[in-house]
């Protein structure tokens, strides 16, 4: 395929997994869709290769392929649809809800079209679904196969309700389900549609070429890098104690082998996480460190290999427990290949809080300061490394929530100086209404993100309630009137600080 034809076909690709972002998102009735945009969409091949994804949240995206891989043995039929949460068939963690549903043309199969999005709740003990203190699967939500939702156009309303019936609030968690449903329609038809303009010879052409051009780009990039083993370790905040990762990377050529051997076994508690979240992590860390902008697809992460042992922290076995996995362990990975090739890190967690009772449940991650680069300041008061969320609006969440927020701010200082400072993190402080249940899974509280270079570390973070600090994994009840405080870290600084331009 010629150049020129190829860079189209990429940008119909790009347009139409975008489309199906914003379907997603303006259909959806949850803030935690609506507002913060905590979902995904993308296309596959019909051998379950992803092709092409929208730029939304990189630990859904990486993860994404395995929930196509856990239905790609099932008999297809034009208009199923599946749905799954499990993480150990294909999911991430229990709020991430995966819908899959094949594409065809001429009666051919031509693709997959997939979208996940985190749900405010899916049932279980606590509301919001995302405890602190889990420590098997059972306890974090409910457990969904990968079952056959739609059956040829035709929804299965009785499994529906079977699995909505289980969740709070099961009038949202519908909507937002026929959401995805509209998004993978909206991506099966623009896929449809190109296999009827080009024909699907030369569609499948198209997505095979996607995919090696992404691998050359990547390994070109590759071999511009020194050969040799870099290594890392960095830890997880556990509440019984720091939990070690070890990394030993090693560039050879024009590919890139990920180890992680040695590092902490899977614990007793829920910083456990599948290998598709350990991939989805390193994959972004490769993408970040080669060709940032090259077509997000398998094609892309040819070159890398990754070793993580079975039954360790970073590829865990059921039963345990993964609500914090996805968030912060994949927050930790991909600071360690990072660091592991020389660069000052981000806040490193997602600073999940989750608040409810039985009328609402309330879910958001807080942005926080990036790593200084070796060129420039990091930036402030963002969604770094695994996360890509938005915030949510003080109007869409005094609106809609028991809540007042007392500030919303950025905690200046925070970034770590350098020769290139590191980004500030933020302050947020949020005052109840109500009674209300709170769950805090955060990290970087114990340890700070350290800088490269010679730069500074950034500042910690700190969870308060009512002015006295509580441990990174924190859970209880709020009164009204109570007030939760969360500072979250700023980045690392870059280069000596004497070094910094006036």
């Amino acid at each position: 395929m010629d150049p020129v034809a190829l860079q189209v076909m990429l940008g119909a690709l790009r347009a139409a997994c975008d489309e199906m972002g914003v379907v997603l998102v303006r259909s959806a009735h949850s803030a935690n869709i609506k507002e913060r945009r905590d979902c995904s969409t993308a296309l596959f091949d019909p051998e379950g290769q992803m092709v092409m994804q929208a730029e939304h949240i990189p630990v859904h995206l990486g993860a994404m392929p395995a929930s196509v891989a856990a239905v790609l043995g099932e008999e297809q039929r034009p208009g199923d649809a599946w749905v799954l949460n499990d993480p150990y068939r294909g999911g991430t963690h229990l709020p991430d809800i995966t819908l899959v549903s094949p594409v065809f043309a001429g009666g051919e199969q031509i693709g997959f079209a997939a979208s996940r999005a985190h749900h405010a709740d899916v049932g279980g003990p606590f509301p919001g679904s995302m405890p602190a203190v889990s420590r098997t699967l059972d306890e974090e939500g409910v457990v969904i196969p990968p079952t056959r939702l739609v059956r040829e156009g035709r929804l299965d309303e009785a499994l529906l309700e079977s699995i909505v019936g289980r969740m709070r609030d099961p009038a949202q968690r519908r909507a937002d389900l026929r959401a995805q449903l509209a998004a993978n329609r909206t991506g099966a038809a623009r896929l449809s549609e190109l296999a009827e303009r080009h024909g699907r010879e030369r569609l499948a052409d198209a997505l095979s070429e996607t995919l090696d051009y992404a691998e050359r780009r990547t390994r070109a990039r590759i071999a511009q890098m020194e050969d040799g083993v870099r290594e890392a370790r960095d830890v997880l905040e556990a509440a019984d104690g720091d939990l070690e990762l070890r990394l030993r990377a090693e560039v050879r050529g024009d590919a890139v082998t990920l180890d992680f051997s040695g590092s902490a076994e899977q614990h007793d508690g829920n910083l456990n996480c599948p290998l598709a979240v350990t991939l989805s992590a390193c994959y972004f860390a490769l993408r970040v460190l080669t060709d940032p902008d090259v077509p997000p697809c398998a094609g892309a992460y040819r070159p890398l290999r990754v070793i993580a042992p079975e039954g360790s922290l970073l590829n865990a076995r059921p039963p345990a427990a993964v609500a914090a996995g996805n968030v912060e362990t994949s927050s930790r990975v991909a600071d360690l290949v990072l660091a592991a090739f020389g660069r000052a890190l981000g806040q490193g967690t997602m600073n999940n809080l989750t608040l409810g009772n039985d009328a609402f449940t309330y879910y958001e991650t807080l942005g926080g300061g990036q790593g200084a680069c070796p060129d420039a300041d990091g930036p402030s008061a963002v969604h770094v490394a695994m996360s890509n969320t938005l915030n949510t609006p003080i109007e869409a969440l005094e609106l809609e929530f028991p809540l007042r927020a007392v500030e919303y701010a950025l905690r200046r200082g925070s970034g770590g100086a350098g020769r290139f400072r590191g980004g500030d993190g933020v302050v947020r402080e949020l005052e109840a209404l109500a009674e209300m249940r709170f769950s805090l899974i955060t990290e970087r509280r114990r340890h700070a993100p350290p800088g490269a270079g010679g730069g500074a570390p950034g500042a910690r973070g700190r969870n308060l309630l009512n002015g006295e600090e509580l441990p990174p994994k924190a859970a209880g009840t709020l009164a009204p009137g109570d007030r939760l405080r969360i500072e979250t870290p700023g980045g690392g600084g870059h280069g000596e600080p004497q070094g910094r331009p006036r």
